[in-house]
């Protein structure tokens, strides 16, 4: 802690200039003067075309360019780049590890680690910053560069991803990818950019900054390309379009790898219509515009086809694939705010086996006046990229009135459309103050339904119980849950001290 009356050594966030103002006092000065002749013309060109990052005010307002130490930012959260052990050594870590105190790596034993992408939560201990994400970059080969890219954009992603499911107001960004891990410095800086950008503009209305922290050497490069990605004006957004790389990413800025991309054309056999240079966005386009890729004829025919044995179990699983990677692309296009405004459904800590915890929180999902279907896409949207590995849910049946039950019709639509690592990859599932209908309900579904789910329910009848499966400080409680568990318990402890106290 600084003595009494001496400066903090902390940098706070809101006293730095943001992207639009730090390039606004340059744009002034230089702007309209530096600008060639040859620069019109070729602005003029390029009016004809969209720029797929075009200038938007709102989000520059966002972003600040810092060139210092990222321990030092007094934000909501910092990140760390690390390891898969979460103990690398290198000068991002060092200094976090310094300021936050010696209760950072004994907080990071407990988290056992972190998968290349991933990225885990813990507190920030003595730094300004309330909490520490931490996350590992991808090791960089150039003949598995896109694998690499792909775990690239998937660090930022889950940072981004965890400051939104936390409520985060600002996010300070270190480089993730190090010198030890061999990535070009470019190509990086090119992928954490979109990333972000992207985030900003699908999920980032509640987040109110994001610093982009940056070293000597890391600056320069940040500088040059954020006009790419963040015009600071018409001009500069026309001007900075050629300059773009080929590969700009889908619209969450990950990596489109084109010869993954499942094409469904009206005349599958007449290959020589199709062109070369058709977009992804063409080709996702399709999706939907005839009966072949109509989602709920679909289900329908592969049930029938199934019960007449007609169709092979390898058959079904690439249909269901597909069945899949429709759903998934409408949830990533379609505006899903208003569903995410309940938070019914958010990412918390981890269990005692270092496994990720989501939360279903029941009272918060008004099934008879919201679009199920919606929902749906949530559900999908938000669980898609927890499900690449093991994973728990708790599940609030807290005071759940009639107008909140889902009931099994849509559950089992639910477990039709869903990818298999949905439930191959869900370890438990705690269904929390349950009621008797409640556990009927769920043993009819589990039994007769989705009969591979029924080893991994669990009801849960008291927080307590909860806790010798999930820390306290590593679930995210409402506070309605906490009143309402512990009500109960004291009335379950008064009345067992009435049964005590009679005579025998």
């Amino acid at each position: 802690m600084d003595p009494l009356g001496a400066r903090s050594q902390f940098v706070e966030v809101q006293n730095l200039p943001t992207w639009d103002q730090s390039q606004g006092v340059q744009d002034e000065v230089d702007g309209e003067n530096q600008l060639t002749e040859e620069d019109d013309q070729l602005t003029n060109q390029l009016n004809s075309f969209e720029s797929p990052f075009p200038f938007r005010q709102d989000i520059n307002s966002k972003i600040v360019l810092f060139n210092g130490d990222v321990a030092l930012l007094n934000c909501t959260a910092i990140v760390n780049t690390s390891n898969e052990t979460l103990t690398d050594k290198n000068p991002v870590s060092d200094s976090i590890h310094r300021y936050a105190g010696p209760e950072l790596r004994d907080e990071l034993l407990k988290l056992k680690g972190c998968r290349t992408g991933e990225a885990k939560m813990t507190e920030g201990f003595n730094l300004a910053a309330r909490f520490i994400i931490h996350t590992v970059g991808p090791k960089y080969k150039a003949k598995y560069r896109t694998a690499a890219e792909s775990s690239l954009y998937s660090c930022y992603r889950n940072v981004m991803q965890l400051a939104k499911e936390h409520a985060m107001a600002s996010v300070g960004l270190c480089v993730v990818s190090t010198v030890k891990r061999a990535y070009p410095l470019e190509d990086a800086t090119h992928i954490a950019l979109r990333t972000v950008r992207r985030f900003l503009e699908n999920h980032g209305e509640n987040i109110e900054t994001v610093v982009f922290a940056v070293s000597d050497v890391e600056e320069p490069v940040y500088s040059k390309l954020m006009p790419l990605y963040y015009p600071c004006s018409k001009k500069e957004e026309k001007i900075s379009l050629p300059l773009l790389p080929a590969d700009i990413g889908n619209t969450e800025g990950e990596p489109v790898v084109l010869e993954r991309q499942i094409r469904i054309v009206e005349k599958p056999g007449n290959l020589e219509e199709d062109s070369a240079d058709d977009s992804l966005e063409s080709d996702l386009g399709l999706v939907g515009s005839h009966a072949f890729a109509r989602m709920e004829g679909d289900v329908d025919k592969q049930r029938k086809l199934i019960l007449q044995g007609q169709m092979s179990e390898a058959a079904q699983q690439k249909q269901h694939q597909r069945n899949y990677s429709r759903w998934l692309c409408r949830a990533r296009a379609e505006d899903l705010s208003d569903i995410a405004a309940l938070k019914a459904l958010y990412q918390t800590g981890v269990d005692l086996c270092g496994r990720t915890v989501m939360v279903v929180v029941g009272r918060n999902i008004p099934v008879t006046i919201i679009d199920m279907e919606k929902a749906l896409l949530y559900f999908i949207h938000v669980m898609d990229h927890i499900t690449v590995k093991e994973y728990v849910m708790v599940y609030f049946h807290t005071l759940t009135g009639e107008h909140n039950h889902l009931d099994t019709d849509f559950l089992k639509k639910l477990s039709d459309v869903v990818d298999a690592k949905f439930q191959k990859n869900l370890r438990a599932f705690y269904f929390v103050h349950p009621t008797f209908r409640t556990k009927v309900s769920t043993w009819f579904f589990t039994t007769f339904s989705v009969s591979s789910l029924k080893e991994k329910v669990h009801h849960i009848e008291n927080l307590q119980q909860l806790f010798t499966c999930i820390l306290p400080e590593q679930i995210d409680i409402p506070p309605f849950v906490l009143e309402y568990d512990t009500r109960v318990s004291i009335q379950s402890f008064t009345t067992l001290q009435f049964f005590l106290s009679l005579p025998i």
